[in-house]
């Protein structure tokens, strides 16, 4: 990323903390390199099984330039997808863990590597995001996948 364009994820994400200033006080200074942010303003964030995960967004990566935002945790046995407001609250499937208004979510800088959450596609600072309906064909279509090589390798 580009200072420029660390700055515009920057600012786009601190956007919606309580106080963005402490935010950014809190990347700057905290060792972990981390900040809670409130899902359900900006964006939902649908929580993934990180093998669930991977196959997705190799699936999205191939549908679309770019997908919006992922995060993955420490070992990426999660994967965090950034997608429309009111997502998390309609979604319906196995597994798979939304966080919208009332929930927060643990950030790092968009622009350093942190401890324990990293960013696989960081925020570019325009607002884009996964759409959906894209992520709920996506998830399918690696599912499937799957599904087809546990039949072939069995």
């Amino acid at each position: 990323m580009t200072g420029s364009e660390t700055r515009a994820a920057v600012e786009w994400l601190t956007s919606v903390a309580p106080d963005p200033g402490a935010c950014r006080w809190e990347w700057e200074r905290n060792p972990q390199g981390i900040a809670l942010l409130p899902a359900g303003k900006r964006w939902d964030v649908l929580i993934l099984p990180g093998e669930l995960g991977h196959p997705t967004l190799d699936v999205l990566a191939r549908l679309i330039d770019r997908p919006g935002p992922v995060l993955a945790d420490f070992g990426e046995s999660r994967m965090g997808f950034f997608v429309p407001p009111g997502t998390a609250s309609r979604w319906i499937g196995t597994g798979i863990r939304g966080a919208g208004p009332g929930t927060w979510i643990v950030v790092p800088h968009p622009g350093r590597a942190a401890g324990g959450v990293r960013w696989l596609i960081p925020p570019d600072g325009s607002g884009t995001l996964t759409d959906a309906a894209l992520l709920e064909l996506a998830m399918h279509e690696a599912a499937g996948a799957a599904a087809q090589d546990g039949r072939e390798g069995g």
